[in-house]
Formats: structure tokens, C-alpha cells, sequence
């Protein structure tokens, strides 16, 4: 079904409405946080710092599901909030991940890439909240291990960036290391959406149709043992079996929207979404996964559910 021009317009103003709002909310954060970071004891810092982070984030996909420009669930990140230290370690398909995960556990480290650990509008902040950059790998597992050991839980995407691959790429030897040293359990989370907006290659200002819907479920808990290999390739094949082909459905119109093979009405992402609701017992599997894939849980049609459940309940139910 074509997208009408008017439809057209409200999608570009409910994606400049959120870009502008979350500048103007790390604006106002970024000179507070740097005063603070300089007045408040360390420990004190980090607890007002993440706090206000998990606040700032909140408001900010509150506001977000107001425009409807998304539709959240995210309610199963609450079990989370009082499970002792262990490491979080989602798949990572878009920018706005972290977001998601933050906006639900208020104390969570985080290891964050360098430049982001820099970035102006982001770096008084997360340096008041004690993130931890992955510039260096000693002193990042060093860090993660002191956090951990404070009884925090840490947000640690075994990926070490968003997905390169189809559902998940490679997942790095950290995860192990840093569990290891710290014994600790991993507590999988699964991500799942029905838009590419904000995945690998995505430009910051193409606009996708809205809303979009994300879902985060907690997955299976890992024991890290002596063999990393193993434990790694047991971790990829979990999250591939999990997230199965609907992420694939969504990437491929990415892929497509990416490389001019799109619709003058801008339908390629809600073809994904048909797709991905659809996928789970009806499309093959594509041959860039093992053929003997086992199939997969039909997350796909919970997505589906929960738009239809949001629709029905207002565009606040779900976050």
C-alpha cells in the first residue's frame, strides 16, 4: 500500500521531532555532568550519573512512543534490576540499543566505543556514569572486572559493534575474559525489531516509516567454562537460532533501500516488517546460516502481537 504524501510528512517530522529532542536533552545533561563529575566523589558521581542517564533515556523513548514514532516492549529488562552482578550481553542490530537497555536498569555499566566516549554531546555524561571505554582492552576488562565485582551488571554487546552479519556477527573473546575474571554468569537479551532504521550503513537522516516496533526479552543465562572457542560458538549459534530469519527479512530491505532498489513510496522497510512477522515457518532459511538450523522461536509473530496489542491500548502501553 502506497504512503501517502501526508503520511510521508508526519514520518519526517517524528524523526527530526526525536533527533532534535535527544541533541537538546544531552545538551542540557552535558554541562551538569561536567560540573559534577568534578565536585562528586567518584562512587557518588557514578550513581547520580547513571541514574540520570536511565532517566534522560526514559523520557526520551517516552517521548517517542507520544509522537508514535515507536512502539516498545521492554518490560522483561525489570527481572534484571535486582539479579546481582552478571554481564548483559544483547545483540546489537541499531544505535538506539543501549538506549533501550539503560532506560530500564538505572545502575548498569556500560562499555562504550572510544569516539562515543569523546563525542561532545555524549562524553560528560557517560564519564560521570563511569562507562568504560574499549580503547584499551587491559584497561577495559580491568574496569569491567572492578564493576562487577562492586556487585553492578555491566552492558557488554559480544559483538563489540552493531551487527555486520545477518542476524549477529562475530562475537569477541571479551565476553569470556571479562565473565571469567569475574565469575559471573552472561544473561542473554534478544533485541528484536521490524525496521533497519539506525543499523550498520543506515545514514543518520534517512527517514524510515514509523512507528517501529522493538521488543527485548531476556534470553538463555551462559556459564563461562575454560574452552573461549566454544563457549563463543555456542553464544553465535544461540542468538542465530533465536533471532532466526525475521532479522534477515528486516536487513534485506535495508540492503535494498541502501542501493536505490526502493519504491518511489518508500515501502521496501514495510515489506521487511510483513516479512519478519511472517518469516518463521514460512520462508526458507537462507544458505548463509547452517543448514541444519533448528527452528526457531516464533518471536517474529510476537512482534506482530505486540503492535496489534499497542494499537488497541494506546501509544503508551508498552514502554
Amino acid at each position: 500500500m502506497k504512503q501517502s504524501r501526508l503520511g510521508q510528512i508526519r514520518d519526517s517530522a517524528r524523526m527530526w521531532m526525536g533527533l532534535i529532542l535527544l541533541g537538546v536533552l544531552c545538551m542540557i545533561w552535558a554541562p551538569v555532568a561536567w560540573v559534577l563529575q568534578r565536585v562528586l566523589p567518584a562512587a557518588r558521581g557514578q550513581r547520580v550519573g547513571r541514574s540520570a542517564t536511565t532517566g534522560f533515556f526514559r523520557f526520551y523513548l517516552r517521548a517517542l512512543v507520544w509522537m508514535r514514532a515507536a512502539r516498545l516492549d521492554l518490560s522483561e529488562l525489570d527481572a534484571l534490576r535486582d539479579a546481582g552482578p552478571q554481564i548483559v550481553a544483547p545483540n546489537h542490530p541499531s544505535l538506539l540499543d543501549a538506549v533501550l537497555i539503560i532506560s530500564r536498569l538505572p545502575q548498569i555499566g556500560c562499555v562504550m566505543k572510544d569516539e562515543l566516549l569523546n563525542n561532545i554531546f555524549l562524553s560528560a555524561g557517560a564519564r560521570l556514569a563511569r562507562y568504560i571505554s574499549n580503547a584499551s582492552l587491559r584497561d577495559m576488562i580491568r574496569r569491567s572486572v572492578s564493576d562487577l565485582h562492586n556487585g553492578q551488571s555491566l552492558l557488554l554487546f559480544p559483538e563489540g559493534t552493531r551487527s555486520r552479519c545477518v542476524p549477529i556477527g562475530p562475537c569477541q573473546r571479551a565476553v569470556c575474559v571479562i565473565a571469567r575474571a569475574a565469575k559471573v554468569p552472561v544473561q542473554t537479551v534478544i533485541i528484536e525489531t521490524d525496521s533497519p532504521y539506525l543499523t550498520k550503513g543506515w545514514t543518520l537522516f534517512h527517514r524510515p516509516p514509523f512507528p517501529i516496533v522493538y521488543r527485548v526479552r531476556l534470553g538463555r543465562v551462559f556459564e563461562v567454562g575454560d574452552d573461549d572457542h566454544a563457549f563463543l560458538d555456542e553464544l553465535h549459534q544461540y542468538f542465530v537460532d533465536e533471532l532466526g530469519t525475521g532479522a534477515r527479512a528486516v536487513a534485506n530491505a535495508g540492503a535494498r533501500d541502501h542501493t536505490g532498489e526502493r519504491a518511489s513510496d518508500r515501502t521496501s522497510e514495510r515489506t521487511a516488517a510483513e516479512d519478519l512477522r511472517s518469516s518463521r515457518g514460512t520462508r526458507p532459511p537462507a544458505p548463509a546460516i547452517a543448514a541444519a538450523q533448528p527452528p526457531a522461536r516464533p518471536a517474529a509473530h510476537a512482534i506482530a502481537s505486540t503492535r496489534r496489542q499497542a494499537a488497541e491500548d494506546g501509544p503508551g502501553h508498552l514502554l
